[in-house]
């Protein structure tokens, strides 16, 4: 029975990682967003909108509880769920847990490229999201410090890379069972 918890900042290549990782651990892959979403049938954004932060970190704070009783699974963390409530905790008591860490200047070039995908991003200028970035990861990482492993995950760029991530990922957690 595997557990493998995924944290990490937005664009940090927890979905596209995630997916190889399960792919090569043979396990199901959960992106935790995507279970709230088919949960209540409203996107992440409107279920801000409807209940707010700490309504939407409730939610999700009840749906990682749920999920991090299934077994022989990946599951994909958005990139706040580590920081609210006893998160770090569950995640710690339920499996392994993995800090996917790219380097900051691959981090924004994702950021950039994806930005029209990502409400809080969409509307700022590249060095506004630099400002972001550096002032979220100041709060956010000494959660996501607490995981097990920390993995540079800078280079996702095409199948090859991830493929080959994926199975260097495997191998880390594998030798943690030895």
């Amino acid at each position: 029975m595997q557990r493998i918890f995924l944290i990490g900042y937005m664009g940090a290549g927890k979905t596209t990682l995630g997916r190889a990782l399960a792919a090569t651990m043979k396990l199901e892959f959960i992106d935790l967003d995507d279970f709230i979403v088919g949960r209540f049938h409203k996107t992440v954004k409107d279920l801000f909108a409807e209940v707010g932060e700490d309504g939407f970190r409730k939610i999700e704070r009840n749906a990682l509880a749920e999920v991090s009783e299934y077994e022989d699974v990946v599951i994909s963390l958005g990139g706040g769920t580590p920081c609210f409530f006893d998160n770090m905790d569950i995640v710690k008591r339920a499996g392994k847990s993995v800090y996917l860490k790219p380097d900051e200047d691959v981090l924004l070039i994702r950021l950039i490229k994806g930005k029209h995908k990502r409400p809080l991003l969409a509307d700022k200028s590249n060095d506004e999201i630099l400002q972001v970035i550096r002032e979220q990861l100041a709060w956010r990482e000494p959660y996501y410090m607490r995981a097990d492993i920390t993995f540079n995950a800078s280079h996702l760029e095409n199948k090859a890379d991830i493929r080959q991530n994926a199975e260097k990922l495997a191998a880390q957690l594998e030798a943690m069972n030895d």
